[in-house]
């Protein structure tokens, strides 16, 4: 597999400006706020441009490359990169398709080029179906536009989004049941709720967002397709943007809570021995085994990021291949979040301790899709044939 050139990553997000999302990062959580500051900072640093060519605008980064910044983002703020991930992922979706000579998203990528924030309206309460199927009405427009009524949850960037890719069912038309995607702008028939109140992941602001009738006109319409399970590029595009990009912050957390427990090792200090807990080998062994299961996620990122910008061929196995890696970054950050605790001690009980903030955020990893059950299913099938 080839490898594109070597980039540095203080290019795009320097050391000052991920101090700086860290300061704020308890106060965005305490105060349930959307972390404006951040995103006015990334917008400036050209953040939201990463997967954007070149030749429209953009940084021309591919997904290798924005997973290890994502990956960095979230160790300065699990919140702020999760819901900066939302957008990442429509651009991530306009790269793939363009990258294999479809440029039905070229919109989306010269729009982010120029400061539109893009959020993802997939996402219906009960849907387990997820982008197979839709509960939110499609109804057609004479003029080939969609008008969308229905409810979307944990829409990522709620209080600055100015752009929203989702998907409904058209149910009227001749060739009825069609699933259908599109892009909507903000009016006044979007109404977002203010109800994000949450555990963790509470700078995302999640919010759930009900559609009274707005609409997409026919030029944002990208896709017409049957339910149910597709081969079609724009699904591909979404699963993989998404899955990639998702297990990249959440690998970002465990990568934040393994430098916490060095450093409080080597802070603590044994009453009973007189020396730091990181000479005691039960610590020892702790830390080793966070690092160990630490140390295996980043070049499965790596590894499924150059294939995507390879464009290799991996027919079906693509999705157990990245379910699979997204099951196991957001498992694998639990269980190391959960033994950083551990070795810090009781100080990490409280509020104030930013590991207390990062073990209610990491538990966000497990209700994103793919959930555990799905990605078991898709793995089972990748190896065993589907279910007779």
């Amino acid at each position: 597999m080839s490898r594109p050139a070597s980039f540095d990553p203080e290019t795009f997000l320097p050391d000052a400006l991920v101090e700086s999302i860290r300061s704020r990062a308890a106060r965005v959580d305490a105060e349930n706020a959307f972390p404006e500051e951040d995103l006015d900072a990334l917008r400036e640093a050209g953040y939201l441009r990463l997967l954007v060519p070149k030749d429209r605008g953009g940084a021309g980064l591919g997904f290798a490359q924005a997973s290890v910044l994502q990956q960095r983002l979230a160790q300065a703020s699990p919140a702020t990169a999760l819901a900066i991930n939302m957008h990442l992922v429509w651009t991530g979706v306009a790269k793939t398709l363009r990258d294999r000579g479809i440029d039905d998203l070229a919109f989306v990528e010269e729009e982010a080029a120029d400061g539109e924030v893009f959020a993802f309206g997939i996402s219906e309460a009960g849907n387990d179906l997820v982008l197979f199927g839709s509960d939110t009405d499609a109804a057609p427009g004479p003029d080939g536009s969609y008008a969308f009524t229905g409810t979307k949850v944990f829409t990522s960037l709620a209080p600055v989004w100015t752009r929203l890719g989702l998907h409904g069912l058209d149910t009227t038309s001749p060739d009825a049941p069609k699933l259908v995607f599109a892009f909507v702008g903000r009016d006044e028939r979007v109404v977002t709720r203010d109800d994000w109140d949450t555990l963790g992941m509470r700078g995302t602001q999640s919010r759930t967002t009900e559609l009274h009738g707005v609409v997409a006109p026919a030029e944002r319409v990208v896709r017409r397709i049957d339910p149910g399970p597709s081969a079609d590029p724009l699904v591909f595009g979404i699963f993989a943007s998404f899955e990639l990009l998702l297990a990249s912050v959440y690998t970002g957390v465990a990568r934040r809570a393994l430098d916490l427990a060095v450093e409080s090792a080597h802070a603590r200090r044994s009453k009973r021995t007189g020396l730091a807990y990181s000479q005691d080998p039960d610590i020892r062994w702790r830390i080793a085994e966070m690092a160990l299961a630490y140390d295996a996620l980043p070049p499965q990122l790596e590894w499924v990021g150059h294939g995507l910008d390879a464009l290799e061929d991996h027919g079906p196995r693509w999705f157990s291949y990245l379910s699979g890696v997204k099951h196991r970054a957001t498992a694998t950050a639990k269980r190391v979040v959960d033994d950083a605790m551990l070795v810090a001690g009781g100080s990490s009980y409280f509020s104030r301790n930013e590991l207390s903030r990062l073990s209610r955020d990491v538990l966000a990893g497990a209700f994103h899709p793919s959930d555990p059950e799905s990605a078991h299913s898709t793995v089972a099938s990748a190896w065993l044939g589907p279910l007779g």
